[in-house]
Parts: C-alpha cells; sequence; structure tokens
C-alpha cells in the first residue's frame, strides 16, 4: 500500500493541481521541439521533482514511468570505488551526484559521458536525445559545477540536462546562463487545503475544514509534508475531529528543544550540550540550511527587534561561510557562540536598566 503522497502525486502536466500556466508553458517548450537544458528551482515540497516527471511524459510517452533502480561504480585518480544508486528509465536517468560527496566531479563527468554514448534501449522513442536528472545542484561543489559546465557543452547533440536545486544562489552563473530557468514557488494554503480535501475526497474521508487549515500552517507552504500529516492524522484518529493534535517531524520539535536549550544558559558547557544536538541532526541527514532556520526562527521568538535584527545577520554570515568552508558543524558551533555571547549581554543590558 503506497503513501498519498505517492498515490495521489500527478503523472501528467494536465493533471497538475495548481501553477497551471506554468504548467502550459512546459508543455509549449515541449511542442516547439527545440528543447533547451532545463533548471528547475524552488523551495522544498513546492513540487519540482513532479513536473520534471510530468514533463518526461510528456516528452517521451508512459515509458518513462517504467522505473528501474541501478548501481553505477566508477573509480577516482586515486583509485577509490564510488558506488551510486540512480533511477532510470530507457529514456532517461536521474541521480544525486552531491552522495558522492567530494568526488562528486567524476560522478558528473562519466555519468553524462556514458549516457550520451549510448543509444536509447527503446528505439520508438519521438526524441532524439536522452534526459539525465541531476537533483540537488545547489549542494554540488564548484569543480563539478564547472565539470558540468564544459560536459554539457560537449554532449548536447546527444543528451538533455535537466537540473533540480532548492536555491540557485549557489548555482554558478555559467551554469544558470546555458539553461532555461523554471522557479517552481510553494503553493499557497489555499491551493493546499485544496489539495489535502481532494485526496480526503478521493479516500471517501471527511476532512473538516478547520483542521486542514491546522495542517497547512504546520506544514510551512510544503505540500509533500502537508500530505503526509494529514494521512499521520487519519492513522492516529479517524473520524477527524476539527480540535485533533497535529504531529510535527521529530526533528523540528528537536530543533525547537535545541533553541530553548541555547536560551536556558549561555555557558561553555550549555554550549557542549549544543554540539552534542548538532551532530545529532546532521548525523540524520537533517539539511544545515534548515538547522539555520529552525534556530532563527525560535531565537528570535525571545529577541527583542535590535537584537533579532542581529541574530538573522549572524545567521546569514555564518551560513554563507558554510557553503565556502567544508565542516559545517564548525559554522554553526561558531554561530551559536556568538548568539550565546550576544544574548548574555542582552540579558545583562535588559536586568542592568531594570534597577
Amino acid at each position: 500500500m503506497s503513501l498519498w503522497v505517492d498515490k495521489y502525486r500527478p503523472t501528467s502536466l494536465q493533471k497538475l493541481d495548481f501553477h497551471l500556466t506554468q504548467a502550459e508553458h512546459l508543455k509549449n517548450v515541449v511542442d516547439q521541439g527545440d528543447f533547451p537544458h532545463l533548471l528547475f528551482y524552488g523551495p522544498s515540497g513546492a513540487g519540482k521533482k513532479t513536473r520534471i516527471m510530468a514533463l518526461l511524459k510528456e516528452l517521451y510517452g508512459p515509458g518513462v514511468e517504467r522505473l528501474r533502480m541501478e548501481q553505477l561504480n566508477f573509480t577516482t585518480p586515486s583509485n577509490k570505488k564510488i558506488d551510486i544508486m540512480t533511477v532510470a528509465s530507457n529514456y532517461h536517468i536521474e541521480v544525486n551526484p552531491s552522495d558522492a560527496g567530494i568526488y562528486d566531479r567524476i560522478v558528473v563527468m562519466e555519468l553524462i559521458k556514458n549516457a550520451a554514448q549510448t543509444h536509447q534501449l527503446d528505439s520508438s522513442g519521438q526524441r532524439e536525445f536522452k534526459v539525465i536528472v541531476l537533483t540537488e545542484v545547489d549542494r554540488l561543489t564548484k569543480d563539478a559545477q564547472h565539470a558540468l559546465r564544459r560536459t554539457m557543452e560537449k554532449y548536447i547533440a546527444t543528451c538533455r540536462l535537466i537540473l533540480c536545486a532548492n536555491s540557485i544562489s549557489q548555482v554558478i552563473a555559467p551554469i544558470k546562463s546555458r539553461c532555461l530557468p523554471i522557479r517552481v514557488s510553494a503553493p499557497s494554503n489555499q491551493q493546499i487545503e485544496a489539495v489535502l480535501q481532494s485526496i480526503c475526497r478521493k479516500e471517501s474521508l471527511n476532512l473538516p475544514q478547520k483542521l486542514a487549515e491546522k495542517i497547512t500552517e504546520k506544514s510551512d507552504r510544503n505540500l509533500r509534508r502537508a500530505i503526509l500529516m494529514c494521512e499521520t492524522c487519519k492513522v492516529q484518529q479517524y473520524p477527524y475531529t476539527p480540535d485533533q493534535e497535529v504531529m510535527e517531524p521529530d526533528w523540528q520539535v528537536y530543533i525547537r528543544d535545541t533553541a530553548k536549550l541555547i536560551l536556558s544558559e549561555q555557558s561553555p558547557k550549555k554550549l557542549m550540550d549544543v554540539r552534542s544536538r548538532l551532530y545529532e541532526l546532521l548525523v540524520h541527514g537533517i539539511p544545515t540550511e534548515i538547522i539555520f532556520k529552525g534556530l532563527v526562527k525560535e531565537l528570535g521568538k525571545n529577541c527583542d527587534m535590535e537584537l533579532k535584527t542581529k541574530l538573522v545577520e549572524l545567521a546569514s554570515t555564518y551560513e554563507h561561510q558554510m557553503h565556502k568552508g567544508s565542516k559545517v558543524i564548525f559554522h554553526l558551533e561558531a554561530f551559536v557562540a556568538n548568539f550565546m555571547s550576544m544574548y548574555l549581554s542582552f540579558i545583562e543590558e535588559t536586568v542592568g536598566n531594570a534597577f
């Protein structure tokens, strides 16, 4: 039994629930024949992957839905073996090169070269090129991005690239200039509520409007998360009730508790406790951008406007430095240490003024 988020995922451009004008533009791109490299970008849970798969179906027909998992092997110049999992059909291959870490450049170059040199298994396909879908392009190293720029020029006759990223601020300008950028913005609260109501109707369930609004608010405009929350509520309790509790993801609660720990005491001992919690989040694969955003949101609730401004400035500085460095924990810990110092001064100043 599949999850609702997979079961009710739109499979064609005509079935999309929102950004319908954009869907029309994508259909026009397919119909024009001269298909360019594409760069989809937007927040997590906005529907980038859904649109990419719908676009591929428009290009090649239902054959792209017959997927298979493949393990590709790469060898680095130092003879280190790298294994990368890919999802492929006869017409396309999808991979996340950042899974290879610092060796992502080799994966990018070899993958595109191999895909460009092999012909489609199904010769009845309506296109002369294969498509390579690269996800999380914004997490690629600069070396890999420069290699990608050169490779995408060299093999444009036999393959097209569809790049997917949460933000294009970390994508180099030469790649952006060689792709048609397509921004997939987060759906509005009303659109998310409409999707939840539609899914519940298909499941013959009655979703109270108040509960739909509560789920939407907690999802932070992430449609995938909203659908998962709605299904979780159904598993916990059905029939739904308007005042039913909506479970949040564990990592979200953990970040909130970490922020409370930072605010409770500003000392070297407490900093070490916070550091171990940050490690816990990183080990479980929570992206650093989400950790920064979550901490700023929770810490900001206890700051006045002046301190809140300094907090945001501090977070943006260390997040920027983190992208230029290698060990993310250093930058997270430095951000926490600086905020602790700043918050301690703020408390002492507030207490001093009170007397």
